[in-house]
């Protein structure tokens, strides 16, 4: 294990655990409102997976992805500003904590809705492949989301048209309060995948290392024209699926079990038994990772919320066309509706 790329797997696990256990203490306060998933316990993933990727490469996750924006590159302080609701939010405070994106990372959002960037991911790969690029598309989505028809009609297509995107499902055993066995007669992901003449393969979610080994061996592929491929991170989470699950579908001594095995951890024995952290290392790097966090709070509670007169913009076109702003689309030059002033309903 090369020590300075260990250490820095390390510290994007704790960035993006303190970022969630940040957001629990600010949604407790009410400062973040509505639906909150937070990642903890499931850092490798994306830690694992997003060092594999080039900086033109696509990402597209779910509601699930606060990590996944920071560790794309998002800042701390877009995403939880973005929370708070505020302009200064990576999407204007217009998509909250499920609705993450930037376009600048090639952050292509979080999503809602089950399975719903999965017909996305094809289609960003689709794009790419006619376009000639070698860019690979990463789509990341739970285990739920294989019930769901667009998981089936993503996969028949993308291994149709040979498509450079690599799947990552994470498979946390509970699409939101249930157990895989209890709604998939077949509990094997990757096998499903596998049905597609997908090359696929299951992995340790909770270990960092092997995530990225496997991904990077599944980006290589797709990018020198493999055709799709399939990953399936066996995964926990260790909290409730959102901040309103009463969570009576597992035991505490279920979620202890898997605590044993928290990612951060591993990773940690793992370099100090090996010489590559000392305590005084360990130390600073929690201290860089709180010290990010702390003035992303800071940025996030000296946000603005948008303008009520704001309300309607972006729901038309501001750029107009070649034959006049707003022709098309029956929409006047600042983006309001052809007789409507700015500000009317």
């Amino acid at each position: 294990m090369d020590a300075a790329h260990g250490r820095h797997l390390l510290l994007q696990m704790v960035r993006v655990r303190q970022l969630e256990e940040k957001c629990v203490e600010l949604y407790s306060a009410a400062k973040i409102r509505g639906f909150l998933h937070v990642y903890i316990g499931e850092e490798a993933v994306a830690a694992g997976v997003l060092a594999s990727l080039a900086p033109e490469d696509a990402v597209v996750a779910t509601y699930r992805e606060h990590g996944h924006a920071l560790l794309r590159g998002v800042s701390a302080g877009a995403i939880l500003a973005e929370m708070y609701g505020y302009v200064e939010g990576c999407c204007r405070g217009r998509g909250g904590s499920m609705h993450l994106f930037d376009a600048a990372t090639r952050f292509f959002g979080g999503n809602a809705i089950v399975a719903g960037g999965l017909p996305l991911a094809v289609g960003l790969a689709l794009a790419d492949k006619m376009a000639g690029r070698s860019n690979v598309t990463v789509c990341f989505f739970g285990e739920g989301a294989v019930a769901e028809g667009a998981f089936h009609e993503s996969m028949n297509l993308a291994a149709l048209w040979q498509l450079p995107v690599l799947f990552c499902c994470e498979n946390n055993l509970y699409a939101m309060g249930t157990a895989l066995a209890r709604s998939e007669s077949q509990t094997d992901i990757a096998l499903k995948a596998a049905g597609y003449e997908i090359a696929s393969w299951a992995v340790d979610g909770m270990d960092v290392l092997a995530v990225e080994e496997g991904a990077r061996r599944a980006v290589d592929a797709v990018r020198s024209g493999g055709g799709p491929h399939f990953l399936e991170l066996r995964t926990y989470r260790f909290r409730a699926h959102s901040m309103f699950d009463p969570e009576r579908y597992r035991t505490k001594d279920e979620v202890a079990r898997w605590m044993e095995r928290d990612p951060i951890t591993l990773l940690r024995t793992a370099l100090e038994s090996a010489g590559h952290l000392s305590a005084a290392e360990w130390e600073q790097l929690q201290a860089d990772a709180q010290a990010e966090i702390a003035a992303a709070v800071e940025f996030a509670e000296a946000g603005t919320p948008e303008p009520v007169e704001e309300l309607t913009r972006f729901v038309y076109s501001e750029r107009g066309n070649e034959d006049g702003a707003g022709a098309a689309t029956g929409a006047d030059a600042a983006g309001q509706p052809a007789g409507k002033a700015a500000g009317a309903p």
